[in-house]
Formats: structure tokens, C-alpha cells, sequence
């Protein structure tokens, strides 16, 4: 069967990584500028989507984030977080996508006197107007920042116990990882492991096996957020194989900010030759300028995919969600049975 850009984009797929705040539609950050009164580089959607996406001279972790200092200036009130949420899910369902965790991290969205109780409970309608209307099925991550105060990171693990059953379905840490090391943050993942909520951390992205090494060993992952680095520590990846500890990989992402020199030094075909449990994410669709598509399609470009490793690709999202287990289980059931009946991926074994 040959795969065209229609096809791909009707592949059922899950998306475990993307970032709330790095993928808002550039009308919508214009039209709630607009109404919040907030200065924007520019009002011209293609200028500031020029301003937002990263470009050529820009060249670290560092310069990817701070593109989120526009993004979340419109992302202050409640209306605008139920907006953006909705609008998200819709995209990622036009894109094929049936299953959706959206992270972000409450204590960035407090600058105008929002409670953090509130951002949760915006996100939440934003969802949930999106699942009554395409039925995309989704969750909330709650994320801390590596590089604001440990104390916030345990407020808002305490946030995600509140929380748990009632919307999100996950803790991580984000941000930049050097000089920023998770194990400060230890204290909330304790927290978040003695409730038995699933965690997943940003890890390995710029920063070396050491960085991942914490997030599972101290911090408890069940889940890691990009994992570049961990081909760098053969010991740690097989720990991670054994243990099938997904990677939530982001390829677009991943040379924006430098985690590898270019797509042809990407560890992903090894991994997928290794067994790892890989995810294919957008991590932020607007920053990066990408869709989940567009990730398989250079994935499968770059890297010579066979039908039976695309499959089992999509499989992985699907078997790394931070769902209940019988609900991931049905979920997996009917994706499988999709990719028969509906695109005619022949079955196999898939561990």
C-alpha cells in the first residue's frame, strides 16, 4: 500500500506530547490579543508566525522557550485557556489524531490573578466542548518547571492530586535541563507516586543520560519526554527497554533546539531496530510549525520505514497512554482492528 500525505493524515494516531502553550492557531493569539489588550511584534499572521516558528539562527533550548513569552501573554484568563484547549483538540482530531494528552503548567497562567484551580477547570471545558463535537478522547498533564522553585512544582503536584479521576491523568517537569537538574523537584514526585498518579518527564533532550537517569530513578517516569541521549548510555537504554519505558519523541522539535545536529543523526531508526517503545509527538505544533502527519511523514521518509514498523509505531502511542488500563485496552483493540479492516496493515506481533 502506498502511503500518501491523505492517508497518513487519516492514520489513527495518539499524541502524547504537545505542549498547550506552543500550539495555538496565529489568528487566535491575534484575535485574543485584540481583546485582552495585549502587545503583540505583530499583528500580520504571517510575520508572527515568522516571530513564533523557530528559525536558522536560533539554536538552543533556550531560544525555543523563549518563544512561549508571546504565546502565554494571551493565555492569562479563562476564556482564552477553554479557547485554546478546544481549538487544539479540534486541530489534532482534522489531523487524525483519536487520542490527545495536552500538558502545560498552571503556574505559568497566574500573571492576572487566575487561580491555578481555574486553568484546570478551563482547560477541562475546552476539552470537553471538543469531545462533544469530534469525540476525541483526551487527558491533562500538569507540568512543573525545572527552572522555577521545587515549592511550585509541589504545589502543583498537589494541584494534579486534586485533580486526579476528574481530568488529569498526569505529572511532568519541563523546561531547560541544564543547571536545572529534576531531583530538586523530588519532593513532588513523591507526592505524585505515593497517589499513584503517572508520571513523565522532559529528559535527555539537550542534556545527557544523566538527566534521564534522574527522571527514572529518582523521579519515578513511567514515560520520557524526547530521550535523544539516552543511545549515549547503552547500559541506561537497555534499562529502558526492558522496563518499556516509552519515548515520547519529537522530531521537528528535536532539531529546533539542537538535541541532535540534523534528522540524519537522530537516534529514532536505531531505536525502533532496538525495540525501544517510540512514540512519534508534535511537542509544540505551532513552534515547531508542524502536525502529527507531518511527524510520520518525516519519520517515514528519513528513516525507510516497512509497514510493519509504522504500525507498531502507532501501536506504541496508543499502548503508552496514561489511560486506566481497560480503557487503554479497548482503545488498542479498536485501533488494531482499524488498521486492518479500514487500511489494510496486515497483522503481527507487536510486544
Amino acid at each position: 500500500m502506498k502511503l500518501t500525505s491523505e492517508i497518513i493524515n487519516k492514520l489513527p494516531k495518539a499524541e502524547l506530547h504537545c505542549h498547550l502553550d506552543g500550539s495555538l492557531r496565529i489568528k487566535t493569539i491575534i484575535e485574543l490579543a485584540e481583546i485582552q489588550g495585549v502587545e503583540l511584534p505583530s499583528k500580520n499572521e504571517d510575520d508572527l508566525l515568522k516571530i513564533l516558528s523557530i528559525g536558522p539562527s536560533e539554536k538552543s533550548l533556550e531560544d525555543y522557550i523563549k518563544k512561549f513569552d508571546i504565546t502565554l501573554s494571551v493565555l492569562q484568563t479563562p476564556k482564552s485557556l477553554e479557547r485554546a484547549a478546544f481549538e487544539l483538540a479540534m486541530d489534532c482530531h482534522d489531523d487524525g489524531v483519536r487520542y490527545l494528552e495536552v500538558r502545560y503548567s498552571p503556574i505559568l497562567h497566574t500573571k492576572k490573578g487566575m487561580q491555578l484551580s481555574e486553568t484546570v477547570d478551563s482547560v477541562k471545558k475546552g476539552l470537553a466542548q471538543a469531545f462533544n463535537e469530534c469525540g476525541i478522547l483526551t487527558g491533562i498533564i500538569i507540568c512543573g518547571i525545572r527552572h522555577i522553585s521545587p515549592a511550585h512544582s509541589l504545589e502543583l503536584a498537589n494541584l494534579s492530586v486534586e485533580y486526579k479521576n476528574k481530568g488529569v491523568i498526569g505529572f511532568d517537569l519541563a523546561g531547560a535541563e541544564e543547571n536545572f537538574p529534576a531531583k530538586k523537584h523530588k519532593e513532588a514526585f513523591y507526592l505524585i507516586l505515593n497517589n499513584n498518579i503517572n508520571t513523565t518527564l522532559h529528559a535527555g533532550e539537550v542534556y545527557g543520560p544523566k538527566s534521564i537517569h534522574q527522571a527514572i530513578h529518582v523521579c519515578g517516569a513511567h514515560r520520557i519526554g524526547h530521550g535523544t541521549r539516552a543511545i549515549e548510555d547503552i547500559d541506561l537504554l537497555n534499562y529502558i527497554n526492558d522496563h518499556r519505558i516509552p519515548l515520547e519523541i519529537c522530531l521537528t522539535s528535536n532539531i529546533n533546539t539542537r538535541s541532535v545536529s540534523s534528522i540524519s543523526t537522530h537516534p529514532f531508526k536505531h531505536y525502533i531496530n532496538e525495540k525501544i517503545r517510540v512514540t512519534l509527538n508534535t511537542d509544540n505544533r505551532l513552534i515547531s510549525n508542524t502536525n502529527l502527519s507531518n511527524e510520520y511523514k518525516i519519520a517515514i521518509n528519513n528513516f525507510n520505514l516497512n509497514e510493519s514498523e509504522i504500525r507498531t509505531i502507532i501501536i506504541n502511542g496508543f499502548k503508552s497512554t496514561f489511560q486506566s488500563h481497560n480503557e487503554r485496552r479497548k482503545l488498542i483493540r479498536e485501533i488494531v482492528n482499524e488498521l486492518e479492516d479500514e487500511f489494510n496493515f496486515s497483522q503481527h506481533l507487536i510486544i
